[in-house]
């Protein structure tokens, strides 16, 4: 009603003008909503969320983010990670980690940070190896498959994380599913960045988006036999 006393006060033109950029938005954000039901229908079934039903796979790619939040807290998504991680190795579901994050200064490097904690938690160090150039999700999935030569992962991350996480996979024909990480109450804000987050994803994969540094391969080692 509102929106229609408005109109009836504008002249010809710009009600029509008016009446389209409403149009065009109400388009807008469907597509999104399209979008963003779109990327978690497509990968539904590589979603694992009870670790007894995770089928056993060879690397873990745990999905970096900071150690702490803007306001200096602990981040309850990083600690989560980090859980679902030596959860995988305890329950002998993965073999070894993948850590992969952002390394962009000295004092704000992820895969150092959850190197040090995985192993004050337990885990061995001869059981993890690093992804200091894992800038962006797509980076971290790609380079697992195209420079560490992991065949077949487990993606460690919220459900929301990994829903976008395996979209590019699954785009790239890379083989992998996911053990999803303990997630907080998903705030609005956080739920709308994710939503423009799937769609640069997809944007990125119809225009063929690299990741920013590849090099030359640095295969793992070899992972030891194991029937799940």
């Amino acid at each position: 009603m509102f929106t229609n006393m408005i109109i009836k006060k504008l002249p010809s033109k710009l009600t029509a003008l008016f009446r389209a950029l409403l149009y065009a938005i109400f388009a807008l954000i469907i597509l999104c909503l399209l979008v963003d039901q779109g990327v978690s229908f497509y990968v539904r079934d590589k979603i694992f969320t009870n670790i007894d039903d995770v089928p056993f796979r060879p690397y873990a790619l745990v999905l970096g983010t900071s150690k702490y939040t803007v306001s200096g807290k602990p981040n309850i998504y990083y600690d989560s990670r980090l859980t679902a991680a030596k959860n995988l190795i305890e329950q002998q579901k993965v073999n070894y980690l993948l850590l992969s994050g952002d390394n962009r200064t000295l004092q704000y490097n992820e895969p150092r940070a959850m190197f040090r904690d995985l192993r004050k938690m337990g885990v061995p160090e001869t059981l993890m190896f690093r992804d200091f150039a894992g800038f962006r999700t797509l980076d971290s999935v790609i380079r697992a498959d195209k420079i560490f030569q992991v065949q077949a992962f487990t993606i460690v991350s919220q459900k929301f994380h990994c829903e976008r996480a395996l979209l590019i996979a699954k785009a790239h024909d890379i083989d992998a599913i996911c053990f999803v990480a303990k997630q907080p109450e998903l705030h609005l804000s956080t739920r709308i960045r994710e939503v423009f987050a799937r769609i640069k994803a997809v944007l990125d994969l119809i225009l063929g988006v690299e990741p920013y540094f590849l090099g030359e391969p640095e295969p793992l080692p070899s992972p030891i036999n194991q029937v799940n």
